[in-house]
């Protein structure tokens, strides 16, 4: 049995600018235009909201097919369930700029709202388990728990990018040469905020990894008065 996540990436933003930090000497004493628009524009905004599409459930497949979905094959193991989803974000970006025709700069209150959910989520239950047997019910209670897994990793994502998010935008605004701001905003989230969402999915990987052990293996070949076990090598038999 085993269980495979497809992350698809959605969103790929492109620009080349460069945030301007002001001096340190600057920042001691503000200029007329630092204190407008410190004092005056919008405070930055980041926005954040996770959502699940729920799941279905499919039992039309025999589970050599999903053993070769899942890539199990090579390891000698068959694939009597699997889940599959993809991890998706978007992002819209807008804020108020301010510019000075004096420095040839503007400011911009950055709103940032960016949104993360899984697609619907897939459920396979070989079709050698007929829906209302044990095995059947055995092998989606396993795969209920990749589901809750993904969820889980989900909220934890969501919160550690929010964190990452108002520590980065404190409702300071943001400086760059006079038309740039707003290309400057994208290319940052393209470049750093997007990798490091997907690598905050990435670690769920292990949190899907500790259900598919061994010693779990071994108790479905067990349960069900060995009906899971028995059922496959009637199958293989036939084959």
């Amino acid at each position: 049995m085993a269980t495979r996540a497809l992350i698809a990436w959605a969103g790929c933003l492109a620009a080349a600018a460069l945030w301007v930090t002001a001096s340190s000497a600057a920042a001691a004493e503000r200029t007329p235009f630092q204190v407008r628009c410190e004092d005056t524009i919008a405070k930055t905004v980041s926005v954040l909201s996770s959502r699940s599409n729920g799941y279905t459930i499919n039992n039309q497949l025999p589970f050599n097919q999903l053993t070769a979905r899942s890539g199990s094959a090579a390891n000698g193991m068959a694939t009597l369930g699997l889940t599959v989803t993809n991890g998706q974000y978007s992002v819209k970006l807008g804020g108020s700029i301010l510019q000075d025709a004096a420095s040839g700069y503007e400011c911009i209150a950055p709103r940032v709202d960016l949104s993360l959910n899984y697609s619907p989520v897939l459920i396979y239950v070989s079709n050698e388990f007929a829906p209302g047997s044990c095995g059947y019910q055995v092998i989606l209670e396993h795969e209920q728990r990749h589901l809750q897994a993904y969820m889980d990793n989900l909220a934890r994502v969501e919160k550690v990018v929010r964190d990452a998010l108002n520590k980065r935008f404190d409702a300071k605004p943001l400086y760059a040469p006079s038309g740039t701001a707003m290309s400057a905003l994208e290319h940052e989230i393209s470049s750093q905020w997007f990798p490091f969402i997907r690598d905050e999915f990435d670690k769920g990987k292990d949190k899907q990894a500790l259900i598919d052990t061994p010693e779990e293996y071994a108790r479905m070949g067990k349960v069900c008065n060995g009906e899971i076990a028995a059922t496959i090598l009637k199958r293989l038999h036939r084959q």
